[in-house]
């Protein structure tokens, strides 16, 4: 890990960090001054152009949800750094049963490949998608904002706290331009938490006093070195095991977890402290990242959070939050439902009908979009998320008791100083192929 004097500390605190998401302004019409000047669509007649940044699983699934919308749009370009990734993409999109083939028009100049393709493809577009590894996107998150792009983004949103304070500078700039920006955290688009926190924040289970948080299963994909590639390339294509790139699965997974309670709380911890390491992922391809992380945050009211996630085989799996109020308990394991102090079911969620969240969210953006309105501002709430995942990272490598202000306010950054294939990435192996794996009780985070 290397200091980085171009990504300065801005000097936050969280009484200035922790400001109310709802401050930013909810179905806004906006004037016709305002909207030619934001680049806005005022009818559905309108061809909304989009561009793909990140042409992996996410990337591609996210580009079919939103050429399944109902709205009037095209795909005209797509970006990736490697070019199979690209056409493999491409190739799923356009043979996907939902999609209407008319909506796609992505000329071949226009399939931009390489670290700055990004730019080309989102200069095109109206809307961007951005699925990349998360460690790029507070860059293309900057890019597209400062280019009056409306935004679809991946979680997270970063993977060190110099990446968030460059989300949260742009986020501000997002709404003062008031582009709509939706975030990846689609339980906030799904009925049953939606319905669940109404209850919640309407006190029907009473001052929420503890919280679990789990995304414990068995892992995700390795893929090995293979021939000819650089250290910069190899690391790209097994982007899950590198820090700088992934974040951990803490910060990649578990952040969905750990959002939830955020928004039950309508807050974000003061404190983090916890344990970790890895037991069973401890091979060359497992790059640096642990297999089992247990953090208690404690937020400012003094309510903890027991957040827990893990990469075992053969272990249980559970991917899950539990809300503990002095009325009652919130669960959303197995059934979303809320019951008394005594077990007793009070209410639960029908599910049959519900919509996917994950297509939820690209069809009220674009719907904002094509109707010219001011909707969505999630990424505050989505760097403020990151940052708490992040926050739990910084614990459990160092073993120590962290304050928010200080992880946030973190000057080291995990980030290269050059994006190019043949640049050396921040982490590097030793002489038998292993990487440097954080120490609690060594490696420092601030």
């Amino acid at each position: 890990m290397k200091k980085n004097e171009t990504n300065p500390s801005f000097g936050l605190n969280r009484r200035n960090f922790v400001k109310s998401s709802a401050a930013a302004a909810g179905g806004m019409i906006l004037t016709p001054f305002a909207v030619q000047a934001a680049g806005y669509h005022t009818s559905v007649d309108d061809t909304i152009k989009i561009a793909l940044i990140g042409c992996g699983g996410r990337g591609t699934g996210a580009a079919v949800q939103a050429l399944s919308t109902k709205q009037n749009l095209k795909l005209v370009a797509m970006a990736d750094a490697f070019r199979d990734r690209l056409d493999f993409s491409f190739d799923k999109i356009i043979n996907h049963e939902s999609v209407d083939k008319s909506k796609i028009d992505v000329k071949e100049e226009h399939k931009f490949v390489g670290f700055d393709g990004y730019k080309q493809a989102i200069d095109m577009a109206d809307v961007v998608l951005l699925a990349t590894p998360p460690g790029f996107r507070p860059i293309h998150f900057d890019y597209a904002v400062e280019n009056n792009k409306h935004v679809f983004m991946e979680k997270p949103v970063a993977t060190d706290a110099a990446g968030v304070r460059q989300v949260l500078a742009s986020a501000e700039k997002a709404k003062e331009k008031k582009l709509n920006v939706v975030v990846g955290l689609q339980r906030h688009y799904q009925n049953s938490y939606k319905e669940l926190m109404k209850r919640v924040h309407g006190g029907e289970i009473g001052e929420v006093v503890a919280a679990q948080a789990y995304w414990d299963g068995g892992g995700v994909w390795v893929r090995e070195r293979q021939d000819g590639q650089t250290e910069m390339e190899y690391q790209m294509r097994n982007w899950y095991y590198f820090n700088w790139l992934c974040g951990d699965h803490i910060v990649e997974q578990h952040i969905h977890n750990i959002d939830v309670v955020n928004w039950a709380k309508n807050a974000y911890p003061v404190k983090a402290q916890g344990m970790g390491g890895r037991e069973v992922r401890k091979g060359k391809d497992h790059g640096q990242i642990f297999d089992h992380h247990f953090v208690e945050f404690e937020y400012e009211d003094g309510t903890v959070l027991s957040s827990q996630c893990r990469h075992i085989k053969g272990c249980m799996n559970r991917v899950s939050e539990f809300l503990i109020g002095t009325k009652g308990r919130a669960t959303t394991q197995g059934k979303t439902m809320i019951t008394d102090l005594k077990g007793n079911k009070v209410w639960a969620h029908r599910d049959k009908d519900d919509p996917n969240p994950y297509q939820q969210e690209h069809d009220e953006l674009f719907a904002a979009v094509a109707n010219g309105e001011y909707k969505f501002a999630d990424a505050e709430n989505g760097a403020k998320s990151t940052m708490t995942a992040i926050f739990g990272r910084m614990a459990t490598y160092s073993g120590q008791q962290l304050t928010w202000d200080e992880a946030l306010n973190s000057e080291i950054t995990i980030m290269p100083t050059k994006y190019a294939f043949d640049a050396e990435p921040p982490v590097m192996p030793d002489s038998n192929g292993f990487y440097p794996v954080p120490v609690p009780g060594v490696t420092k985070v601030i």
